[in-house]
Order: structure tokens, then C-alpha cells, then sequence
């Protein structure tokens, strides 16, 4: 036996590795459908900047596709929708199994942090007419100052008639803005916690300056009523001119604003960001970017193994509280429905039980300006594909939904079957970040259900940035699931 010396090489089969997005995805054909997508991506964030205007779209969506829509509690067909109070809908599609033997959800959310008005939010003071607000969701509010902001929502008067309301969004409407302070005023401010120097009760939005016109004089005794009548200068003049023309536009007084639904958002459109229009920037892409991805999953996803179910639910940005949350019924009154149209005897519990479940949502990726607020071996990347989360909650894994191995397992071989990219991470270092999501939600049923989503820079700020070739990936990781 000869002596050597020589090390035998390192073997690395079995380590991981990893390709990204533009590399798996870098044939033609695939980078055409990537920028398709990505356009597509573009209009739909544009012009769903609210929950309602995101049901709306994918209700226009379906429709076209040919679902059909059950209001009455009835599902007829075997490609239904029910939409409730016009910001939660539950998508389904018949399989070729009966429902007994389970079904495959994807679960997003269409709310998004904003800055609601309050109840009575118009006044006067100091030569311009404000808006009070109350900032909705996890902000952070000096993003939201001086910046064009659009004013988005409906009007509901005591005829029973709903008024739509979109302002700041046409390049010939005006937009709005909330005042930042001067930096030569701002030295005690400067000095301040973060959390301390932007008070939510100065969120207020600028909306008017000019007074309304007094009419013209008329003669007689009519003289001094209309001087009475008339607003004085500097006497409300400018809110009354506000409410002028708001009436002018949508026949709205200022009670009717008691019974609104008004909803501050950035003004203008999405758009591609970088010189190569690799990355998408605009408002609202969490969760919309899922929203987006499970709609066009799908439309292009027919004739399933399973029972295909999409939910988009409202209200996830505080807690997935009321009636259109998570936590309302309105899943399982819809489930029983089904139950009752497609597989008529089956036991509900077994046929939750025997559900696969994706709480379709995005995850941060990881910022190369604050990397170490990550842990880089379980941080996500831009470009490497949606992104397992195993659990969620705060520091010890308190309120969270943890995944089971074996649902992860199932999941791997499904994706690397498909030749789909993927990544798992958690949200920052143990015990610096958190947060939640509608998976406990669904959890509860006993189905297994794990978070998958892109990848966001810059996560709940009025301009988030997301990668093109994840939401290629994403859309085309859904798809898989739904056909599984």
C-alpha cells in the first residue's frame, strides 16, 4: 500500500445550491412571457391602489373567463365566485376528485397600509381647507409626507346609492398632499425618536386654498339674506368651496362623508425600476403581487386533480379582524355551500382535514443597506424565487404558524419537479422582527399551510419593489400547486 499524502476532493453533491430566477428562466421564450407578465403586473397595480378596486378587477376577470358568480348562496356551475361586501371574494373550480378528497387553496390578501379620512374629516385653519386621517396598517409615516397622494374610495348616501370616488390619478385631476416641516424648523423634532417625531394626529392632508365665490349682490330685500347666507373670508370659505365642488363632481354633502369610505394612497402610476426594468416599483404589492400571481395562476390552470380554491380576504394589514378578515366564516359558509353543490354528504371536517393550503404572501427581502438586521443564511433574495416562510409570530415563535416537515418535504418535490426556483427565509435576526399572516387562520382546520411569496424591498412604504422574474416564478410556483 502506498502512503500519499493528497486529500481526498471536497465533495459538494450534497449541499445546496442554488440558481436564480434569470438563470433557470433564460431561454426566449421564457424572458418573453417574464415581460408580458411583468406588464400586465404594471396595469393591474396602477389601477387597484384599494381592496374594492382589486375585487373588482378580478370579479371582471372571472367573468370573463367564464365563472360564475353565486350571491344567493348557490353555487351553479363548476367554475364559481362569491364576492362579499365588494372586498373579499371566494374563488372555486371543480376537479376531477370529489371534494372529500380535498382541494387546493391559495389564500391572499387585497388590503394594503393606506391613510384612511376619518368620520368628519374636513375643516379650515390657516388659509387652506385639511383632511383629518388615521393611518391604517403598519406605516411608517414620515414616508407619507410631501409626497402626491390620490384619494380613492366610495360614498355611500341614505338613498341607498354607492358613489365611487377616484381623485389624483388622471394626469388632468389635482393631487393631494400631507405637509412635511421645514429642516430649519426641525431641530427638536431631529432630535426626537422616530416613533415620537411624526404624530398620527398631524397626518393631515391639504385638499384646498381658494374660497368660494360669493354670489353676485342682488337687489332689495334679498340683499341682506344673501350677505348672511354668504361664507365670510377666512370663515370656512375655503372648506365651503371644497364641499362646492365636491358636490359639483359626485352630488356628496358633508354628512355623506360620514357614511365614506376614502382612502389616501400614492398618486400615479407603477413603475419598472432600473435601468435593465428588471424590478417592478409601485404601492400595494403586498399583498397584491400575490393577489396578481394567484388570479393569472388560475385563469391559466383548467380541468385540476383537485378542487382549485382562491380566497383574497381584506383586512389582514390589522389582524384579519371583521366580517370580510380571515377570521370571519365566510370561507367556511362558502365551503359548506360547495360541499353541498359538489360532494353532497361529505363531512366538512374531513374535507378541511384533507385540504393543502398556501397563505400566499410576500416576504422581505434582504436589504443590502440593513443586512445586518438579517441573518443572511435564512434571508430571501430578489431574483431567487417565492419565498417559503415555515413560520411567522415574534421572537420565540409566538403566534405563529409553523409548517409541518413533511408538508415542507411534499413541497419541495412538487416545486424542484416542476423546475420552479425557490428560497425559504425568516423575517430578520430572532428576536429583532415578526409579524403575521392569515395562515393561523386557516391552520385551525387542521389542513396543512405554509407562506409562499416574492420577495419585497422596501415592504409597507408608499413605493415597494419587487422583482420581475419572481412574480414569473410565483405565478408559475401557484400554478403547480393548483394543478397538483
Amino acid at each position: 500500500m502506498t502512503e500519499t499524502n493528497d486529500a481526498p476532493e471536497a465533495k459538494t453533491a450534497f449541499a445546496i445550491e442554488t440558481k436564480t430566477c434569470f438563470e433557470t428562466y433564460a431561454s426566449p421564450e421564457d424572458r418573453a412571457a417574464m415581460r408580458e407578465l411583468a406588464g400586465r403586473y404594471i396595469d393591474f397595480l396602477s389601477s387597484c391602489k384599494t381592496e374594492r378596486e382589486t375585487v373588482q378587477f378580478v370579479r371582471k376577470a372571472l367573468t370573463g373567463a367564464g365563472f360564475q358568480e353565486s350571491a344567493d348562496g348557490e353555487f351553479d356551475g363548476d367554475a364559481v365566485f362569491r364576492v362579499l361586501r365588494g372586498k373579499t371574494v371566494f374563488i372555486a373550480r371543480k376537479g376531477k376528485k370529489p371534494l372529500r378528497e380535498g382541494f387546493r387553496l391559495v389564500g391572499a390578501h387585497c388590503d394594503t397600509p393606506r391613510i384612511d379620512l376619518k368620520q368628519r374629516p374636513l375643516y379650515q385653519d390657516c388659509g387652506v381647507a385639511q383632511l383629518k386621517t388615521h393611518y391604517y396598517g403598519g406605516i411608517r409615516k414620515h414616508q407619507w409626507l410631501a409626497r402626491p397622494l390620490a384619494l380613492h374610495g366610495v360614498v355611500a348616501k341614505k338613498d341607498g346609492s354607492v358613489v365611487p370616488v377616484t381623485i389624483g390619478e388622471d394626469a388632468s385631476d389635482p393631487v393631494f398632499a400631507i405637509p412635511d416641516l421645514l429642516p430649519h424648523l426641525a431641530y427638536r423634532q431631529a432630535e426626537q425618536k422616530l416613533a415620537d417625531a411624526f404624530e398620527a394626529e398631524k397626518l393631515n392632508i391639504l385638499v384646498g386654498h381658494s374660497p368660494l365665490d360669493a354670489p353676485a349682490a342682488p337687489e332689495g330685500d334679498a340683499a341682506g339674506t344673501a350677505a348672511k347666507d354668504a361664507p365670510k373670508k377666512g370663515n370656512d370659505a375655503v372648506k365651503a368651496k371644497v364641499l362646492a365642488l365636491l358636490h359639483e363632481k359626485y352630488g356628496i354633502e358633508e354628512a355623506d362623508l360620514y357614511s365614506a369610505e376614502l382612502q389616501a394612497v400614492p398618486a400615479g402610476p407603477a413603475r419598472f425600476v432600473g435601468l435593465d426594468a428588471a424590478l417592478v416599483g409601485g404601492y400595494g404589492q403586498d399583498d397584491r403581487v400575490c393577489v396578481f400571481a394567484a388570479l393569472s395562476a388560475l385563469l391559466a390552470a383548467p380541468a385540476p386533480e383537485h378542487t382549485q380554491i382562491v380566497l383574497f380576504w381584506d383586512k389582514e394589514e390589522i389582524g384579519s379582524e371583521g366580517s370580510t378578515g380571515a377570521k370571519s366564516r365566510f370561507f367556511e359558509y362558502c365551503l359548506e355551500d360547495l360541499i353541498d353543490a359538489w360532494d353532497k354528504g361529505a363531512r366538512k371536517s374531513r374535507v378541511l382535514a384533507a385540504g393543502k393550503a398556501v397563505s400566499a404572501d410576500v416576504h422581505a427581502a434582504l436589504d443590502p443597506d440593513y443586512q445586518d438586521l438579517h441573518e443572511k443564511l435564512n434571508s430571501a433574495l430578489l431574483g431567487s424565487g417565492p419565498v417559503f416562510c415555515k413560520f411567522t409570530g415574534h421572537r420565540g415563535k409566538v403566534g405563529a404558524n409553523d409548517a409541518h416537515p413533511e408538508y415542507v418535504a411534499w413541497l419541495r418535490n412538487l416545486l424542484d419537479g416542476a423546475g420552479i426556483p425557490w428560497q425559504m427565509a425568516e423575517l430578520g435576526r430572532v428576536d429583532l422582527g415578526g409579524g403575521g399572516t392569515v395562515a393561523k387562520f386557516l391552520a385551525v382546520y387542521g389542513m396543512d399551510i405554509i407562506d409562499f411569496g416574492p420577495a419585497v424591498l422596501s415592504m409597507h412604504s408608499p413605493f415597494e419593489i419587487t422583482s420581475t422574474a419572481d412574480v414569473y416564478a410565483a405565478m408559475l410556483a401557484y400554478k403547480a400547486f393548483l394543478t397538483s
